[in-house]
């Protein structure tokens, strides 16, 4: 058993990060301390955006009040939206069904749609929709709010969507593949990763020689080149630990204690710094029962590997709460309980 960790500084990091991604297994409690982290932090003056990017959304469930995919104001200095994710894969689509009818001939527009809709139901179609608009958020909005917050979908989901955004070189490349034009498109990938620089995801990509190409397929490249810029800024904001972390939301229980730990490793290896984790519904020493005696023996045993599994990393313990937590009333007392 290790030694015990630093406590968790909830206030320190919502006075001096930009970028919070609050993340854990479904039904640990996440979107409840997303909420409450978003409401103390506006609390203390600070302009919040708080974002769902889970597929099965509850924070408009936790705050109860209708919270959709565009931007709406929950309290002074608080803004929320829950992202749609297949809100999001239309609105891509329809980008690229504009850009590339631009460049088709009339008998290759019905192909070219034909594309699209097996895009649309292709395996990571909508964790590319959202990766972008995610990366999107938060290079736009920083302009707008002090505090982005990221209630992000469960733990599996949320590396698929840091990882590098190969898919999306992928996925443009088989679009452009429909084109006939290929053999003059085939210079533009070629200059989409100088260097295989997919490989070094930190490096910016260089400029692309665009000199041999015409102005229509030019733009193309610039089209696509803008947007591997994106995830690049995205990759390196998510990397600094002067403005970002990420913060785990987990009870004592084995499967998120193992979830997290792995989590944890994998967040590290690509160089996301992770700021803590808040332990969630946490029973008190109260044995006037076999039945708790057993619970709370149970929930020691699982403590000595939480402690294992996340070593030094700063925890924070919530309470078990008596009732569920939904209403701004009660988002509030849960944040006092965080402070």
């Amino acid at each position: 058993m290790t030694d015990s960790p630093a406590p968790l500084a909830l206030d320190a990091l919502l006075t001096h990060k930009s970028l919070l991604m609050v993340g854990g297994k479904g039904g640990v409690g996440k979107t409840t301390t997303a909420a409450a982290l978003a409401w103390r932090a506006a609390d203390q003056g600070r302009k919040v955006l708080l974002v769902s990017t889970d597929p099965a959304h509850s924070l408009a469930d936790a705050f109860d009040h209708a919270i959709g995919n565009d931007p709406v104001c929950l309290a002074p200095n608080l803004t929320a939206l829950e992202i749609d994710p297949d809100t999001e894969v239309d609105a891509y689509l329809e980008r690229v069904s504009a850009q590339m009818r631009r460049f088709a001939g009339p008998d290759q527009v019905r192909q070219l749609e034909k594309q699209l809709r097996l895009t649309r139901q292709s395996p990571g179609a909508q964790e590319a929709a959202l990766l972008e608009r995610i990366a999107r958020l938060i290079d736009e909005e920083a302009r707008q709010f002090d505090l982005l917050i990221f209630d992000t979908a469960p733990t599996g989901h949320t590396l698929r969507l840091l990882s590098l955004p190969e898919i999306m070189a992928v996925w443009t490349e088989g679009l452009l593949r429909h084109n006939e034009k290929a053999r003059k498109l085939g210079k533009v990938l070629e200059h989409l990763t100088p260097g295989k620089d997919l490989d070094s995801p930190m490096q910016d990509p260089t400029e692309h020689a665009g000199a041999d190409l015409d102005p229509r397929t030019r733009e193309v490249a610039d089209t696509l080149l803008a947007r591997q810029r994106l995830f690049h800024r995205t990759r390196r904001r998510l990397s600094d630990a002067d403005s970002s972390a990420f913060l785990f939301v987990l009870t004592p229980e084995r499967l998120p204690i193992l979830e997290t730990r792995r989590a944890v490793s994998s967040l590290r290896d690509n160089g996301i710094p992770v700021a803590g984790a808040v332990v969630n519904r946490v029973l008190p020493d109260v044995t006037d029962s076999p039945f708790f005696a057993a619970r709370l023996a149970r929930q020691n045993r699982h403590m000595e590997e939480l402690s294992d599994a996340l070593g030094d990393l700063p925890r924070h313990h919530m309470p078990l709460l008596e009732d569920d937590v939904q209403g701004m009333e009660a988002i509030r007392q849960f944040a006092e309980l965080l402070a």
